[in-house]
């Protein structure tokens, strides 16, 4: 039991958002009305530019600090605490917990994890949002079994993907969702953004709540922002990998 719930604290990290604490408003700095194209690449467009056009796609670094309250296959809420630092391809997360406190560290060059290997923190999410239109990052359509929904996938260089699903008021993102294989095991996790809060020109969630299934068992947490630096200078030391 100790190990499925360190998996699903742990994978928490590839699904995560970007988190605000600082700011005005929910609201875009500039208002942008919803998506109304019908190609997938112009309503991911339309989605970068209502979350802050070039001011996401340009951010180069994002410090989080909160908290995530976690409950499922047990009768009671299971507190943490997570960190997390992105600085272009460079990243490190740490989830501290009452079971097993979990990190993964990437350099540049080589990934450092405690207990599994999991895919990178860059590769699923709303981290995904701002590679839109970049070499690499392919923007389709939603499967068929989610075309109901307005919305469309981004699939990395490495091949994970992300189904973002878009508020066709606002043309914000609304919520996500994203599986992948761990050791032959597929994982599923999807995402329902509470509250948006606008940090740096930069519209990003501030609370959501997370499903994670793993087949036999599932999870739900809600997180919560406690601290953001947007655009901060990060120390190189930050992403050296422990020895």
């Amino acid at each position: 039991m100790k190990r499925s719930i360190a998996l699903f604290l742990f994978a928490y990290a590839f699904a995560i958002p970007c988190f605000a604490q600082n700011g005005t408003a929910s609201k875009p700095v500039v208002a942008v009305k919803a998506a109304v194209e019908n190609t997938p690449i112009e309503t991911a467009k339309a989605a970068v530019a209502a979350h802050g056009g070039d001011k996401l796609t340009k951010m180069k670094s994002l410090v989080a600090r909160g908290t995530v309250d976690i409950t499922g296959a047990f009768s009671q809420v299971i507190p943490a605490l997570f960190m997390m630092v992105i600085a272009g391809d460079r990243y490190v997360f740490e989830l501290n917990n009452p079971f097993q406190p979990l990190k993964q560290v990437f350099d540049g060059k080589h990934t450092y994890s405690t207990g599994y290997e999991m895919p990178p923190v860059t590769s699923l999410g709303f981290p995904l949002l701002p590679k839109v239109g970049e070499t690499g990052y392919v923007t389709a359509a939603l499967p068929d079994a989610k075309k109901k929904k307005k919305g469309f996938r981004i699939t990395t260089p490495d091949g994970f993907y992300t189904d973002f699903f878009i508020d066709e008021k606002t043309g914000q993102v609304k919520g996500y969702e994203s599986s992948y294989d761990v050791n032959g095991r597929m994982v599923t996790t999807s995402v329902e953004i509470d509250e948006f809060q606008t940090v740096e020109g930069v519209i990003l969630p501030k609370r959501y709540s997370q499903r994670f299934d793993m087949g036999q068992m599932t999870f739900y947490a809600n997180f919560k922002s406690k601290e953001i630096l947007v655009n901060s200078t990060v120390a190189d030391d930050v992403f050296t990998l422990p020895k």
